[in-house]
């Protein structure tokens, strides 16, 4: 299993059968150019995991990468965690555009994250976000895609599955006002109100900082709104920046959501 120092460093490995059938349907769906070169497989688990391996067959033949047969402790000094069920698959880099080539909707729901400082929240974060349909994710040009393999294992393959583009954080809401969307942030300002008693229609696009290093000063600056998450009783800390996007973003799908669909 890879040291700690060690195990940010590789974004090219992916573990797990969840991780794995994300990189197939986010190619397939032209998500992200993101492919499989070669899944290393368990030889051991051939048998308990024939399901598995009857998928990564087919998909191998229809896309045109190897699988190889090889022992359990060759997996485990490759991997992190120990939730990799003997799966692993070794991919190309993912090519993450630049936040003015993407298409942004005329009236989307995108989450722009900031400041998040460990690559597991980050996961955790996209993981809600794409439960709660939002059409998107911005994020700085400094990003926790050099760990890609963490996030994705964290996400339970939402951040393959996610169009999501970088940039400068100030010129991205700017480019997101000119487009007509109402840009809010998570933030315990003086003017903050609690987004319980906020209306938050789309197009609209929500900033999340992390826990410790926050937004900006900058993109608070450009932001239309600033919302806060009331607390139940006194409580000095921080939620983590899942927990928070999470609440958010639910939010936001309640109040536009349309009843029966």
């Amino acid at each position: 299993m890879q040291k700690e120092a060690e195990k940010f460093i590789d974004s090219s490995l992916m573990e797990g059968m969840f991780s794995i059938r994300a990189i197939l349907r986010a190619y397939e769906d032209g998500i992200n150019d993101r492919t499989i070169k070669t899944i290393l497989f368990d030889k051991a688990k051939m048998r308990s995991k024939a399901k598995e391996l009857s998928y990564l067959r087919a998909m191998s033949y229809k896309y045109g990468f190897e699988i190889e047969y090889i022992d359990a402790e060759k997996i485990d000094e490759m991997t992190i965690g120990s939730s990799h069920g003997g799966i692993i698959a070794l991919c190309t880099e993912r090519t993450v555009p630049k936040a003015e080539e993407m298409q942004i909707k005329e009236n989307g729901f995108y989450v722009m994250l900031e400041g998040i400082e460990d690559p597991y929240n980050f996961g955790y974060c996209l993981r809600s976000l794409y439960a709660a349909g939002v059409d998107g994710i911005l994020v700085g040009e400094r990003n926790w895609f050099s760990a890609a393999g963490v996030v994705c294992r964290a996400s339970a393959g939402a951040s393959e599955l996610f169009e999501i583009a970088a940039g400068d954080t100030t010129e991205i809401v700017r480019c997101f006002k000119e487009k007509g969307y109402t840009v809010i942030a998570a933030d315990k300002t003086d003017d903050a109100v609690p987004v319980y008693d906020t209306e938050i229609r789309t197009p609209v696009l929500l900033v999340v900082g992390g826990e410790k290093r926050g937004i900006t000063r900058a993109v608070l600056s450009e932001c239309d709104k600033v919302v806060c998450l009331d607390y139940g009783r006194r409580f000095g800390a921080a939620l983590s920046a899942a927990s928070a996007a999470s609440i958010l973003a639910f939010e936001i799908y309640r109040q536009n959501r349309v009843k029966g669909e």
